[in-house]
């Protein structure tokens, strides 16, 4: 008998800002369905980059965001999933403004507030391969619920900056007190972003967050204008520049990272 097919919800958090949380969404997720896998990316974050990013509507003219999922019904669920976007393979349920609102709004209507997230998606477990939920920058009730939902965690740490690991030990605080509601939750590694291993500040920061964190994913992130390019194109880099390095870089994270979650690929597996 085949084995049951599960997803893997992977929160991609850090409450520390522009460390590179969106971009590895995005780009992990475009790479996940280069490689055949089914993807739903869960934009928590009230900027809603991500939601620019990868969707064809702006996120206000979207009546069921992760705002609106939150606080209804589970019925409302098929609504707020979005499979026509800029990235092929990949579905979006849009983040908004409103979601600045919505943590007091879940403490006021609901007797779990961080947990209504994981019981809106538990239907989506063996529909999808890869759920990737984007975290805001903060340590709060929209990253609380991503943790409480997820399967795995994965950590950007800025590796070119001295200031990359400033708040680690609170986040990593953080995960313990959310494994109370979630102990399932596994730690898959910090993901060294803008990483130049040349540069002596990279290697100290590669040492502490391992130290700190205590597992480093097998890929680093190299620093690329091609990034921004991307994200202004409404792009994936495989599309916007196959030939980049962080392009390449990305894939191979994503064939990794399907190995070790033993996801069943069948698309492009070498560049």
């Amino acid at each position: 008998m085949a084995a049951e097919r599960r997803t893997c919800f992977i929160a991609v958090a850090n409450h520390k800002g522009g460390c590179g949380k969106t971009t590895t969404v995005v780009h992990l997720g475009a790479e996940f369905a280069r490689l055949g896998l089914s993807v739903l990316i869960v934009d928590l974050d009230p900027q809603a980059n991500a939601s620019l990013h990868v969707g064809r509507k702006h996120p206000s003219e979207v009546p069921v965001t992760c705002a609106e999922l939150l606080l209804a019904e589970p019925e409302k669920l098929p609504l707020a999933i979005h499979d026509d976007t800029n990235i092929e393979g990949v579905a979006l349920i849009y983040g908004s403004l409103a979601l600045g609102r919505t943590e007091d709004q879940l403490r006021e209507r609901t007797p779990r507030p961080a947990e209504e997230l994981r019981s809106k998606l538990a239907p989506l477990d063996g529909i999808y391969d890869v759920v990737l939920m984007d975290c805001p920058p903060s340590l709060k009730l929209l990253t609380s619920n991503a943790l409480a939902a997820a399967t795995h965690l994965i950590i950007p740490v800025i590796s070119g900056s001295q200031y990359g690991m400033y708040g680690v030990t609170d986040l990593m605080h953080h995960v313990g007190m959310i494994r109370r509601i979630n102990p399932g939750l596994a730690l898959l590694g910090a993901l060294l972003m803008r990483h130049d291993e040349r540069q002596t500040v990279c290697k100290l920061i590669e040492g502490t967050a391992r130290a700190e964190i205590g597992r480093l994913l097998p890929v680093r992130i190299s620093t690329s204008t091609k990034v921004e390019q991307a994200a202004m194109a409404n792009a994936s880099l495989h599309r916007w520049d196959r030939s980049a390095k962080v392009s390449r870089e990305f894939h191979q994270l994503a064939v990794a990272l399907a190995a070790e979650l033993q996801l069943s690929v069948s698309g492009e597996e070498d560049e």
